[in-house]
C-alpha cells in the first residue's frame, strides 16, 4: 500500500486546519487507497499546544489514517536518535540538531524535520499545509490538493502526459518521475506587503525588485514584480485543470505543495531561521534541473492571523521578509549556477547530484560583502521612506546591521553544512522509524 505524509507544521492556534486538514487526510485514504500518515509538528507555547492535543484527541477516526502529533520535545527525541544513528560526533550533532530544531521560527527546518519523519514512516511523498490556510469549497464539498498530488507524484511523466490538461516537458525527460506537485492560493497576499504596495508602488517595487535577479530584462522586472506574492488572485475552483512541466517557483505556494521522496531524500531546504522564501529552495531547484512537474488549480485560501496584525508580529514579520531580501543576494548565486548546470544537476538514473548543489551553496558563502551590504541600505532606507510604523522596522534594521549581514552569509554555511550530511540522515530516519505517535 502507498503510504504518504500529509505535514501540517505550526507554532500558533490553528484547531480549524487541524480539523481540515484531517479531513484531507481521510479523503486521500478513501479515494486513493493510500495509508496517509497525518503529521502536526507542534511549536506552538503550552497553552495552544494543549487545544491542539485536545482537538487531535476530538478528530474522527477514519481508515487508512494514522495521526501524530509531536512536540518540540518529542521531535527533539526523534532526532537525537537520527543523529546518533548517522554517527559523526557529538560536537557536529549538536550544531545539526540546532539547524533541524532552532530556538527561531525556521521555514525551511520545520519541512526538513517533515522529511525525516516522512523517511521513518516509509513514506513516498510529502504533502505540506498551513496553519494559515483553508480549503475553497464548490457545492459544499472542499477542495483537496491531494487529489492531484496523489494523482501525479512519483509518476513516470511520459505515463501520465495524458492525463494532464497540458503538457509542456523538456525533450528526453519523459522517463523522469514527478517531482513536485503544486497549486497555489486565493486570497490575501501570502507576504504582508500589501499596504507597502498601496502606500507607495515604487517603493514596493523596489522592495520587491531586490527578491529577483538582476540580470532579468526590465520588462520581466516589472511583470514579476507585479505578480509576486499574489497567488492565484481570487478567482474561485471551476473544474480541474493541470499542467505537466517543470513548475516555476513563482507559480506554486509552499502552502499547496507535494514533493516525491527522490527529491527530498537527497537534498534538504535552508534551515535559516526567521527569513521567509528559503523554503522555496527545492523548487527551484527541481525547475532548474527541469524535473517533471504538476501544478494544479486546487488552491489554498490563505488569510493573515491576528498575530501577524500586532505590533509584535507585524515587526517580526517584516524583519522576516528583509531577511529573505539579503539571503536572496546569496541564493541567487546558487541559482545562475543550478540554472547553467541544467539537467547536468541529475545522474544517470534522473536523481538530484546532491554533491554538486552542495558546492554551490558553499561557493556562494565567498560572497563579496558589496551586494549585501547595498541591499541592506536600500531595505532600511525604503522602510524609513514609508514612515510610521515602518520607521521602527528600519530602526530595527539599523540596530542588528552588522548582526544580520553576518547572519546572511552564516545561514548559507549552515545549510552546506546540512546539505553534507542529509542523505546520512535520511537514511538514519529510514533505519530508526517513528517510535512516537503522538
Amino acid at each position: 500500500m502507498r503510504r504518504v505524509c500529509l505535514t501540517l507544521p505550526t507554532h500558533r492556534a490553528c484547531t480549524g486546519t487541524i480539523a481540515a486538514i484531517a479531513e484531507e487526510a481521510a479523503y486521500g485514504a478513501r479515494q486513493f487507497g493510500a495509508e496517509v500518515h497525518l503529521l502536526i509538528l507542534d511549536s506552538s507555547p503550552a497553552p495552544v499546544l494543549a487545544e491542539h492535543r485536545e482537538a487531535v484527541a476530538a478528530l474522527p477516526v477514519s481508515p487508512g489514517v494514522t495521526v501524530h502529533h509531536l512536540d518540540d520535545d518529542e521531535q527533539r527525541t526523534f532526532l537525537r536518535e537520527v543523529l546518533d544513528r548517522s554517527g559523526g560526533d557529538s560536537a557536529s550533532a549538536d550544531r545539526l540538531l540546532e539547524l533541524m530544531l532552532p530556538s527561531h521560527v525556521s521555514y525551511g527546518a520545520c519541512t526538513n524535520r517533515a522529511f525525516l519523519i516522512a523517511q521513518a514512516l516509509g513514506c513516498t511523498s510529502v504533502h505540506r499545509r498551513d496553519s494559515d490556510s483553508r480549503y475553497q469549497y464548490v457545492e459544499d464539498e472542499p477542495v483537496f490538493p491531494l487529489h492531484q498530488e496523489l494523482t501525479y507524484l512519483g509518476q513516470r511523466a511520459d505515463d501520465v502526459r495524458k492525463s494532464a490538461t497540458r503538457s509542456k516537458l523538456p525533450p528526453g525527460s519523459g522517463e523522469r518521475r514527478v517531482a513536485v506537485a503544486g497549486g497555489s492560493f486565493v486570497g490575501e497576499m501570502s507576504v504582508d506587503v500589501a499596504e507597502i504596495r498601496h502606500l507607495d508602488p515604487d517603493t514596493y517595487g523596489e522592495l520587491v525588485g531586490l527578491s529577483l535577479p538582476g540580470s532579468y530584462p526590465e520588462i520581466w522586472r516589472k511583470h514579476l514584480i507585479d505578480a509576486s506574492f499574489r497567488g492565484a488572485g481570487t478567482a474561485s475552483f471551476d473544474g480541474d485543470r493541470t499542467a505537466l512541466a517543470p513548475i516555476s517557483p513563482t507559480q506554486v505556494d509552499m502552502c499547496n505543495i507535494g514533493f516525491d521522496h527522490e527529491l527530498y531524500s537527497r537534498v534538504p531546504l535552508p534551515p535559516a531561521p526567521d527569513t521567509i522564501g528559503t523554503d522555496y529552495f527545492l523548487l527551484h531547484l527541481a525547475h532548474n534541473a527541469q524535473l517533471p512537474g504538476l501544478r494544479h488549480n486546487r488552491h489554498i485560501v490563505n488569510f493573515h492571523t491576528e498575530e501577524r496584525r500586532t505590533d509584535a508580529g507585524f515587526l517580526a514579520y517584516q524583519v522576516r521578509f528583509a531577511k529573505f531580501l539579503l539571503a536572496t543576494a546569496y541564493l541567487n548565486t546558487v541559482y545562475a549556477r543550478t540554472t547553467a548546470a541544467g539537467d547536468a544537476l541529475l545522474d544517470a538514473e534522473g536523481h538530484i547530484r546532491a554533491s554538486v548543489v552542495a558546492g554551490f551553496v558553499r561557493d556562494s558563502v565567498d560572497l563579496d560583502r558589496t551586494e549585501p551590504v547595498h541591499r541592506l541600505d536600500v531595505i532600511e532606507g525604503a522602510y524609513r521612506r514609508l514612515g510610521s510604523r515602518y520607521t521602527t522596522v528600519a530602526d530595527t534594521l539599523a540596530d542588528r546591521r552588522p548582526r544580520l549581514l553576518d547572519e546572511a552569509r552564516d545561514d548559507m554555511a549552515d545549510f552546506a553544512h546540512l546539505m553534507d550530511h542529509w542523505e546520512a540522515l535520511a537514511r538514519a530516519s529510514a533505519e530508526a522509524g517513528l517510535a512516537v505517535t503522538g
